[in-house]
């Protein structure tokens, strides 16, 4: 009897290690998304928090360069059109369509000046990621798998350059160099998710550059995030 009692309790314990290991398991980070442009001189402290932000493990920080700046005297070499449309998107929700420079937005759900440093930690100590939509890269990074979970979304797929330093040689930064962190070059809309678990193919990053992939509700909200990252040279 004994040998019974201490089998039973032993599959007592191994159940309720299955059943407490969800809870256990890491947050997505936190994403947080600056509009920034080369040729606003409101900008390099933004930037720079953006880079403090960015070697924190539980933020997944990205910057769009717009191109609404583009002209003064200076062309962003990372201005994209798709990181203006992204601004407008998130500005229809929260500035009756008005677009501006430095703004960071915090998953998806508000947004605040990006360079105001008080502003953006309040909301990162605020912010409660929770990974509804479980996302991973496989090993060789050619592949990305949405896993199961309640809700819709799109899968965006976002390729940055870690790092990128610039001589600015006219605009509002004429003769400074900048330089740029997890600066996008190109945002694309691999799919929808609605629950089921789904993979995308994706090309690998390149040395020195990363890809990062969100979920996003249509409500603006991350439901989820990850990024994988290329050493220089590798």
């Amino acid at each position: 009897m004994t040998g019974y009692r201490v089998q039973g309790l032993l599959a007592a314990l191994v159940g309720l290690t299955i059943s407490v290991a969800p809870a256990l398991a890491q947050p997505r980070p936190i994403v947080i998304e600056l509009f920034t442009s080369q040729a606003c001189s409101s900008c390099p402290p933004a930037d720079a928090l953006l880079a403090e932000l960015a070697r924190r493990p539980d933020v997944l920080a990205l910057g769009y360069h717009v191109t609404y700046w583009n002209g003064a005297g200076w062309t962003d070499r990372l201005s994209i059109p798709a990181a203006t449309a992204r601004q407008e998107a998130y500005a229809r929700r929260f500035n009756a369509g008005q677009v501006y420079t430095p703004e960071i937005v915090v998953d998806g759900t508000g947004d605040m000046v990006g360079s105001d440093r008080d502003a953006v930690l309040a909301a990162l100590a605020a912010a409660r990621p929770k990974a509804i939509a479980p996302v991973q890269f496989a090993a060789d990074r050619r592949s990305v798998a949405i896993g199961h979970g309640t809700g819709r979304g799109q899968v965006l797929l976002a390729r940055f350059r870690r790092q990128l330093t610039t001589a600015v040689a006219g605009g509002e930064n004429a003769g400074r160099a900048l330089t740029d962190v997890n600066g996008v070059e190109s945002l694309v809309t691999l799919g929808t998710w609605d629950g089921a678990p789904r993979r995308f193919s994706v090309t690998p990053p390149g040395p020195g550059d990363g890809l990062a992939v969100l979920v996003q509700a249509s409500s603006g909200a991350i439901l989820g995030a990850a990024a994988v990252t290329t050493a220089p040279g590798s």
